[in-house]
């Protein structure tokens, strides 16, 4: 099966340190895979080295839908298809998100008018259950938690990645926003098919609304365990210290 992602013997630097080391994984067209692991395992590390954040170092490979874009710059990884969903993402006030959003769709499939931009957005909102008066705020600005993953679940749906890597798309939401951020996801993958999906997370709840086809546990930069998503469910039970090591 064609991966649309795949990383080989991947590591990750920042400040001459080295945080990943050596990771090899392939998530093919249509799979949800989950990357696991307690806090400092390199998770968020990785995440951003995959979208090219210019403090960190990379070596190996990371292949994206069969091109190589090791050494691309962001905006065209982007462009590229690869979407990434941030752990926290940043206030910018005076940045409109009807602006930010239209100018980040144009760069990616070309002109669309303002209107109709909204009227897609309008859609995807009432399945996020957002108040569509956010369209006209400005990003995140005094944003509660949950509204930021809505809205980062918002961007996935308008913008249509090849491959999503979200970072901790659950934390800080409760059970109904929970609920909600997984229904949009679903629906992000009955929209398209072969969208690939790396859901990195602490937790296995996420994981009960969006099955994962397999679960990679990072443990100090590396990946130390796979499996299906039984194992997911065998960590909330018994902790990461029984699946660090292969």
């Amino acid at each position: 099966m064609e991966s649309n992602l795949q990383l080989s013997s991947l590591s990750v630097s920042c400040a001459q340190k080295e945080i990943v080391h050596d990771v090899s994984l392939a998530v093919p067209a249509g799979q949800v895979h989950a990357l696991m692991g307690p806090n400092g395992s390199g998770k968020s590390t990785l995440a951003v080295a995959l979208m090219g954040h210019p403090a960190y170092a990379t070596s190996g490979t990371i292949t994206l839908a069969g091109h190589d874009i090791t050494h691309v710059p962001i905006h065209k990884r982007a462009q590229a298809g690869l979407f990434l969903s941030f752990q926290q993402p940043h206030e910018i006030p005076g940045v409109p998100i009807a602006t930010f959003i239209k100018a980040a769709y144009e760069a990616i499939h070309g002109a669309i008018t303002p209107q109709a931009l909204k009227e897609r957005a309008a859609v995807y909102m009432d399945v996020l259950c957002m108040d569509e008066a956010l369209w006209f705020r400005n990003l995140h600005e005094g944003f509660s938690g949950g509204q930021r993953k809505k809205l980062e679940v918002l961007q996935l749906l308008l913008l249509r990645p090849k491959v999503a890597v979200l970072d901790e798309i659950d934390s800080g939401l409760d059970v109904d926003a929970l609920q909600t951020v997984a229904n949009g996801l679903q629906l992000a993958r009955k929209e398209q098919p072969t969208l690939s999906l790396l859901l990195i997370t602490h937790y296995q709840r996420l994981l009960q609304y969006i099955t994962p086809d397999v679960v990679h546990v990072m443990h100090q930069g590396r990946i130390a365990n796979r499996g299906d998503a039984a194992l997911a469910l065998a960590i909330e039970q018994q902790g990461y210290a029984a699946y660090e090591a292969r």
